[in-house]
Order: C-alpha cells, then structure tokens, then sequence
C-alpha cells in the first residue's frame, strides 16, 4: 500500500507512509467519520524541513508507528542541526472517536540540542463523494476558527444545518499558532533526552464529540478490547506458517471493520472509502466468519433489519421488505443530493440476509433470533416474490429506478459486467444465477427452522417455491454448448452467455443438477478460469475478458470463497484445495500477507501477481477468505437442530498438523486437531474439547 490506515469503530484516518496528509493532496488522504473529511491537511516540519523517513508500519489497523529522522541543516556555513541527530517516533490510534497521536524526539547528538517543530492543520469537511471525484453539488460555508488555551478549533456550518467542527488539542505549551494553523514548539534535549508532545485531533457534530482522556489510559484499553477479540474467537495453528499468518491477518483486519451502531458489532465493507454498512458487504463477510464469531452474524442481521425497507422510494430504489445496498452520512445525501440514505439498489442483499439468518441457526442454535426478526423475514420474503420479481417469470431481477442509482446491481456492480458472447451488455431486468441460488439456499435452510418453531405451512411453501425454482433454473441458465451455466437472464429472457464466476457461487445452495455440478467445478479449476493464482471472475474465452477489469477477469478472494463453500459442500476436495493454494500463493507477494479486494486475472507465469490499482485494503470479504480455508479444510457442517457437527476433513499442500481451539457451535466451545497421515492420505480428527452439546462426526 502506498498509504496507511487505521481505523477504530466510525473513525478513520488515511495519511501517506511518512503519516503526513499533504495538504491538496489528490489520494483522499484525510481523518474522517460520517462521511466528511474532518482533517484535510496535517504536516510535520523540524525547522522547517520536511523529516526524513526511516521506517513506516501498516501491521497493526489500529495503532501505527513512523520513525523519522532530521536532514542535515547548516545555514552559512553554521551548523544547526546535525544529519541523523533527532529520531522523531510517531505513535497514533483512534480511541473513542478522537485520534491520538505522540510524536516523541530523542536525541542522538553528542551535546544538546535545540530546534523547532511545527505542525500545520487544515479542515475543508468534504463529503466524501466529492473528495473521491464523484460527485458534486451544494454546500456551506467555512467559519472563523476558534482559538482556546493549547486548541484550536476549525468550523463549518454546511447546508444540512449542521455545524462540523474539528478540535485540535496540545499537551505541551505552544511557542505560537500562526494565521494558517501551523502549531510551533522549541523543543531544547541534552544527548539522549526524549521529549514528547501528543496531538488529540476530535470531530464534533453539533456539539457532540468525544471526551479526552490520557493517552496512556486510552491505548491500553483499546490494546484490552483488542485482547478479547483474541480470546473469544476460534484460533489456529497448524505446521504450514502461511495459512496461520493469512488466518490471523483476516482476524484482525476483520476486528478494525467492525463497527456498531447500536445494534451489535457488524463488519463496513473495507477501507478507505468503505468504512460504512453495505448490505451485501457486511453480510457475505459475516457469514465467513461464522466459524471464528457468529455473534457477529447477530450483530449484522439486527443492523440490516434496522434499516429494512418500508416503502416505494424511486429515488432510493427502496421497495418494502428490501435490504439496503448502502447508507452514507455525507452533507451530500443529508441534504437528498445523493440517494444513499440508505440507498436500496441491490439485488442480492435480501436473499443474503435470509440466507445468513439460516446460517447463523444452523452454528449457533440461536432460534429466538428467528423469532425476534421474524417479521423482517416475512417481509424480505415477500419482497422476493413480489417486488424482486416485477415481471411474474418467478425469478429475482434487478432494474435501475434511481437517477443517481446503480444499473447493475448484483456484487459485480460495474456498468460492462454483464456482457454476451457478442459483447453487447445485457439490458435490465436482469435475473443473476447467484442471486438464484441465494433465494433457494434461503429457502431451503429455513424451512426447518420454521418448522422447529411451529410454522409447518410456511415451510412446506418455502420448500415447495424452491423446488420450483431448481427446476426452472435448470432449464433457463444451462447452456448446453459450454457444460455451464449462464451468468444471467437479459430482459427479454435471452441468456447472457459468458463463462463467470457467478454460477460458482450456486454450488452452495445444493441447487444444481449433480452432474451439471460437477462439470461446474471442473470448469472453475481449468486454465481459462483458475489463473493459478485464484480463479478469475470471467473465463479468458468470452468475450468481456479483461485481465485488468475490476470484474471481467479480475480475481476476487471473496468471490473465490464463496465458490469454495461451495466445492466443499458437493464434497470436491481436490479442487478445493487447488483454489486455496492458488490464494495462498497470491497472498504471499502482498503486504503483510494481506488478500486485497482484488487482483489482475493474469496467470501464474508472470511469476507473481500483478496487484490491481485502487483495491481496497484491508477490505472485509477479503479479510474474510482465509476464514473460508479453515472451514473448507475442516469440512465442517454444524447442525445444532439436528445435534450434530459433521467434519470432512482435506489439508492443503504442506500441511500436515491443524489444530483449532475455541471455535463457537451451539452454546459451546469445540477444540479440536486434524492430522494427515502422508503415506495413506488419510486424516485422523481428536477432538481435544467439546462443550457444544453437539455430537461430533467426521470422515477420514
């Protein structure tokens, strides 16, 4: 990454690798929440230099530390300050809204020394549609700053009536603030003196915003919050060091994307333009982690629930019973000049929401929460079979209403993504073949549920509705020439015949033909899709492939994860582990073993992967992928209705020993170890702690 990030809850904060946000800078650099940029500019300058930088560490989302050092500075051939003399250590985290950050000057010169520091501040609370060049619109205004005993306030009053104001605080006393908000220090340090000066930097909305408590206090809670996140999720150690460092890096990108907004911890999409709820996003993320915090599931369902559609708004694309694509908090759209408040214009995040709800019973037996969301089920169902089906052919479309909305809103949301064999993009409505399977995978898993809660006719009509819907898919989307499925239905119920990605994501729902399921995988895992590195969301063959595409040959870890769920479900171990070797290959030429969003789709004889330009990082469904492997490799199905958790058990190349501990099923904890034996291939599973309630099968 050319940029690093850290984030606590709704706060984050983007600066380049020195942690300076240059001022005018075009990268978006800046501190925000609420989708305004409270902090446009802060640069650091010893007598007036800019420092040198010596080491910068994005390993840790939620506290980063730069090391700097002076240039050399002589002045008519008078020494001011010697090179190398000063190492300035800069340390920041978010901690209850308010970034804190201490920068520390120790010196290394064989006498004293003196210098001055500065720091500059500049605020333009730009709405975050406009600092990414989408948008544009009317605004407010800029008010006086205001200046207070070490502080100083920057203000604006915008157009939605509400005043914004960032507070900048200093623990040392200043030497002047001048006009252009550049705070000076003198800073006097006999040889190996440290001294320090520590910056709190908060927004406020009209007039509310965090309080500010010592750093000291701050940071170790916040290290304290990040301890429980260890304690209570599933860990793993295995003999192969790459998947523990991929597992453990997806567990605490995914801890920094969880925020709460009042309805439980739930996973934003990724950083730095995602820190908000995506339907689809947060809810495919959450269901990957299922196996490592299903409280999360809990926490994403309510908030989804929350924000559940009432009405037909066009101009949101909102209908009743749908689940919402995207909310921002912007001046933009608090004063209606965007839909996204919340915007509803996606397809697939109604069945997702469904499908996690079953899901989540399924790991945790958790029926009351069925119970306690049973009339927003009613109504996602109903928005299925009503309002996302407007054309009555009893599959779910998707077509744009909203001037300001997205045209094609499956998760490969790009205007080319949906393209035929002859190039031509396909015209909305639009019926995807994985928000088929959403539906039926919703259906089918919840049927038992109801029925376990006494809603016998609601079951037999769920499970009568997708039985239907197997069969007319089988009908509408095989293509017979390519031994796949169509990637979509256009409007006049041509299929769209590309090879994609899309139908992989089926393979979980338990929908497809199994022999049609079979020449699925093989197709996933030959060279025009598997790239060696991942499989690629389009095939080389058609005619929309492009290696450099955000969607059309691109490679995707989440995309990739699902398929995996998938494969493992219809019992294709060897392809199943073909793909999650592939990813792990990948993950090892990225930062910090870090799966981005996404990557170019070109293979393997390149000799690395060639990373994609703007991809978010870290990024939730991204963070989620390794997740997927430990599920994968165990094989594990948790029926807590039916008591019992199934295990099919597949390692990857290399890896002979696994053991995971503290995995959440039921009301329990299950710890347990996989070992391969590698001259008969065959894997013995000892359960080491079982506290479920749940008997424990598996297969060798």
């Amino acid at each position: 990454m050319d940029y690093r990030v850290i984030k606590e809850n709704d706060l984050f904060l983007m600066t380049d690798k020195t942690g300076d946000i240059p001022a005018g800078n075009a990268a978006g650099h800046g501190l925000y929440t609420k989708d305004t940029r409270f902090l446009s500019a802060m640069e650091i300058r010893i007598n007036g230099m800019t420092p040198i930088l010596l080491s910068s560490s994005a390993g840790t989302n939620y506290i980063a530390t730069i090391r700097m050092t002076n240039p050399h500075m002589e002045s008519d051939g008078q020494l001011i300050l010697w090179r190398e003399s000063i190492e300035l250590e800069r340390q920041r985290f978010i901690y209850e809204g308010a970034l804190y950050e201490t920068i520390a000057f120790t010196n290394f010169y064989p006498k004293g020394v003196s210098f001055d520091f500065t720091a500059r501040f500049e605020s333009d609370f730009a709405d975050m549609f406009v600092v990414r060049g989408f948008q544009n619109g009317t605004f407010g205004d800029m008010l006086p700053d205001l200046q207070e005993d070490q502080k100083l306030i920057k203000r604006y009053k915008g157009t939605d009536g509400i005043e914004r104001q960032t507070h900048i605080g200093w623990d040392r006393k200043e030497t002047t603030v001048q006009e252009d908000s550049t705070v000076a220090f003198n800073f006097e340090l006999a040889p190996k003196e440290r001294q320090s000066v520590t910056f709190f930097i908060a927004p406020y909305i009209d007039g509310q915003g965090p309080k500010q408590v010592p750093a000291e206090q701050a940071i170790t809670q916040l290290n304290a919050s990040y301890q429980e996140w260890d304690t209570n999720t599933t860990s793993v150690e295995s003999n192969l060091p790459l998947f523990n460092h991929l597992y453990d890096r997806g567990l605490q990108d995914l801890r920094v994307l969880l925020t709460d907004l009042g309805h439980g911890q739930f996973p934003v999409a990724g950083l730095p333009w995602y820190a908000v709820p995506f339907g689809r996003d947060s809810l495919i993320a959450a269901l990957q982690m299922l196996s490592a915090e299903p409280n999360v599931a809990k926490g994403t369902l309510l908030t989804m629930a929350s924000y559940q559609g009432t009405k037909h708004d066009v101009w949101r694309d909102e209908e009743p019973g749908k689940i919402m694509h995207e909310i921002r908090y912007g001046e933009l759209a608090l004063t209606n000049q965007v839909p996204f408040t919340p915007y509803y214009g996606t397809i697939d995040a109604t069945p997702l929401f469904l499908l996690l709800a079953a899901e989540y019973v399924q790991w945790t037996g958790d029926t009351a929460l069925i119970e306690q969301l049973m009339p927003n089920i009613e109504q996602a169902l109903n928005w299925i079979d009503v309002h996302g089906d407007a054309d009555g052919d009893r599959f779910v479309e998707y077509y744009q209403k909203s001037s300001k909305g997205i045209a094609n809103q499956g998760w490969k949301d790009s205007g080319d993504s949906v393209v035929h064999s002859n190039g031509d993009y396909a015209k909305a409505p639009i019926a995807l073949a994985e928000v088929q399977g959403y539906v039926y995978q919703a259906k089918v898993k919840l049927a038992p549920i109801l029925r376990q809660l006494g809603k016998e006719s609601m079951a037999q009509e769920l499970e009568s509705s997708a039985e239907d819907l197997r069969q007319r898919f089988e009908n509408s989307f095989w293509m017979e020439e390519e031994g796949f499925y169509a990637i979509a239905l256009d409007a006049d119920k041509k299929q769209v015949q590309s090879v994609t990605t899309n139908p992989g994501h089926v393979l979980m729902s338990g929908m497809l033909q199994p022999d049609r399921a079979a020449a699925v995988v093989q197709r996933l895992v030959a060279p025009d899709m598997f790239s060696g590195y991942g499989i690629r969301t389009m095939s080389t063959e058609s005619a929309g492939y492009n290696p450099m595409s955000y969607h059309d040959g691109s490679i995707w870890p989440h995309d990739n994860s699902l398929v995996l769920l998938g494969m493992s479900r219809c019992g294709y171990k060897a392809e199943t582990m073909q793909v999650i070797e592939g990813l792990m290959k990948a993950a090892e030429s990225f930062e910090y073993h870090r799966l981005p969003e996404l990557y170019c789709g070109y293979d393997e004889s390149i000799g690395e992967p060639v990373p994609y330009p703007v991809a978010c990082s870290p990024q939730a469904w991204a963070a989620g992928t390794p997740l997927v492997f430990l599920q994968t490799m165990l094989g594990i199905e948790p029926d807590t209705l039916g008591g019992t958790i199934r295990l099919n058990p597949v390692l990857p190349s290399g890896m002979t020993e696994l053991t995971v501990r503290n995995m959440t099923v039921a009301q329990g904890k299950l710890s347990l170890s996989v070992q391969l034996n590698p001259q008969t291939q065959t894997t013995v599973v000892q359960v080491l702690h079982n506290t479920t309630g749940l008997q424990v099968t598996h297969q060798s």
